[in-house]
């Protein structure tokens, strides 16, 4: 693909891109129609003030609330200040780190309007992670939230805090400055932003996106499925460092001209308090924090939601009937990558069907291929693969020849397509349990077992066994009052053995206080396994 002429003046992004026959192929790019100059902060902010005014709010937290003029006036101050007081070029790379709240949202914006490429980071992570991100993206600046300052001394990284009270704090050296800045002139195949995929074990993989790609995103998923207006409020969970969560919380509202409440930290329970005092309508979380949620009794504090999108991991289907029920809105299940940047299988409304996850989203087509690469018949499991406006480019790192082959996007995940055109999950591909020669997909499993009234979450692997090879092994957090022991494992594999093939039962259950998770509340599978291969 001819790129065009960049504006970046730091060309490392650029140079750095995987040699082009290692791209995936991207078959309706035309159709979206991006100009070959574009910078998309100026496109999410101007365009949605120029169609319904300034002074309409576009970020609320707990505490606040920001309209489109607020946002674009200290978005444009921020440019100045990395621009005019630390030397930052178009092509730099930033870093970002805090929690998810306005001045974050407004440095993301910032970052992009002066030409820079924004590297946002999950503000758990610890100083020996944020140095592999500064290396391998050769970051040379930071603006960070102060309270999350101490991992961040890393050398070679000039750090300008916010939201403190220091002389040389980003607040304050925003209010010295005016409020008007002449966006960069980006081309639209200029990177925007480097995502670090999470949940990787050894050298991290850096994700390069392009100005169009964040478009693409919301001209896609959000416009054909999600489908919001100017008048929605999104809330959510997913931090934005998280491009599940960036796409949530900034890039679809903004897109909408619609608005966004932010919260730095809540509990499912919290989470449903918010949406009923400030009557959000589009909600994303994980599967388990729609559960938790409906455990907490919280259903009718859940009433102002028209739109509740899962991503993440796998929606059980026990999970989408029982929301469903008790609150009559239809979970939108979706299959995403930080590779691809957000979403593309999905479905919603009476496109559902509860268990599957949906079809191509419009700009989007998929297939099930076997490990020569060639397309499976319908009702047989294979490998996911994906072509798109949107595909994986890793920043200078080999493993590009593995994700992407022949122009496919391979996600790592084991589907089957059924007759009609719908995708449904099987398992994560190194995930798939071979026992005494069966193939047993542990979502499968999980979902039986979920749907057991004294489970309140599980995770499924493959446990070594010397006769079948391997074993299903299932670790189960009870609900409160239900004693772990023998009795409550007869009693689980029995009750599982009555809704799938009885060979699918898992011979083995453990009992945890809780699963291991990511920072964006991925089950860590990789620690379920290394558990399942000790004894007893």
């Amino acid at each position: 693909m001819q790129l065009s002429p960049t504006a970046h003046v730091d060309t490392f992004c650029r140079d750095h891109l995987p040699p082009a026959d290692q791209w995936p192929e991207f078959p309706s790019l035309s159709e979206l129609g991006y100009p070959g100059r574009l910078n998309c902060a100026s496109v999410l902010l101007d365009e949605p003030i120029a169609r319904y005014g300034g002074d309409r709010t576009c970020l609320r937290t707990p505490e606040e609330h920001w309209t489109y003029d607020e946002l674009r006036a200290t978005a444009n101050r921020i440019a100045r200040v990395l621009t005019e007081d630390l030397g930052v070029v178009a092509g730099n790379r930033v870093l970002l780190r805090g929690p998810n709240n306005a001045w974050l949202v407004a440095a993301w914006l910032g970052v992009l309007k002066a030409g820079a490429v924004a590297v946002t980071t999950m503000p758990l992570l610890r100083a020996g992670e944020l140095r592999k991100i500064r290396d391998i993206g050769e970051v040379g600046f930071a603006l960070c939230d102060h309270r999350f300052l101490d991992d961040l001394q890393v050398p070679g990284l000039r750090v300008l805090p916010f939201g403190g009270d220091t002389d040389d704090d980003l607040t304050r050296r925003c209010a010295e400055k005016p409020p008007g800045f002449a966006d960069v002139p980006t081309a639209a195949d200029d990177v925007a932003l480097l995502a670090f995929t999470s949940g990787t074990t050894g050298r991290p993989k850096a994700t390069l996106h392009f100005h169009r790609d964040v478009l693409a995103i919301a001209d896609t998923f959000s416009r054909h499925v999600l489908r919001p207006d100017a008048d929605d409020l999104f809330t959510g969970t997913p931090p934005l460092a998280f491009t599940f969560g960036l796409g949530a919380l900034v890039i679809f509202p903004l897109r909408a001209g619609a608005a966004s409440l932010l919260l730095e930290k809540a509990t499912p329970e919290q989470l449903a308090g918010h949406i009923a005092e400030h009557h959000a309508t589009i909600c994303f979380t994980a599967p388990t924090a729609y559960k938790a949620m409906l455990a907490t009794g919280a259903a009718a504090r859940l009433r102002s939601l028209r739109r509740c999108v899962s991503a993440g991991e796998h929606l059980p289907e026990a999970i989408w009937k029982r929301f469903h029920a008790e609150t009559g809105v239809k979970l939108i299940d979706g299959i995403g990558a930080t590779e691809l940047l957000h979403i593309f299988i999905s479905a919603a409304d009476d496109d559902i069907r509860p268990g599957a996850t949906g079809k191509p989203v419009p700009g989007y087509r998929a297939a099930v291929l076997d490990d020569a690469g060639n397309p499976v018949p319908d009702g047989e499991i294979g490998r996911l693969a994906v072509q798109g406006p949107t595909g994986c480019r890793y920043l200078d790192d080999p493993r590009q020849a593995e994700y992407v082959r022949d122009g496919w996007n391979l996600t790592g995940d084991t589907y089957l397509r059924d007759t009609d055109g719908y995708f449904w999950y099987q398992a994560r591909s190194d995930d798939m349990i071979v026992s005494a020669g069966y193939n047993i997909a542990g979502p499968e499993v999980e979902e039986a077992l979920l749907a057991h009234p004294d489970v309140d979450e599980c995770g499924v692997v493959g446990a070594p066994d010397p006769d079948r090879g391997r074993i299903v092994c299932a670790f189960v957090v009870l609900g409160p009052g239900r004693q772990p022991g023998e009795a409550a494992v007869r009693e689980l594999q029995d009750f599982v053995k009555q809704r799938i093939a009885p060979y699918k039962y898992p011979r083995r259950i453990r009992f945890l206080k809780a699963l291991p998770r990511t920072s964006t509340g991925k089950l860590e599978r990789h620690r379920l396994r290394e558990d399942a291969a000790l004894p007893g």
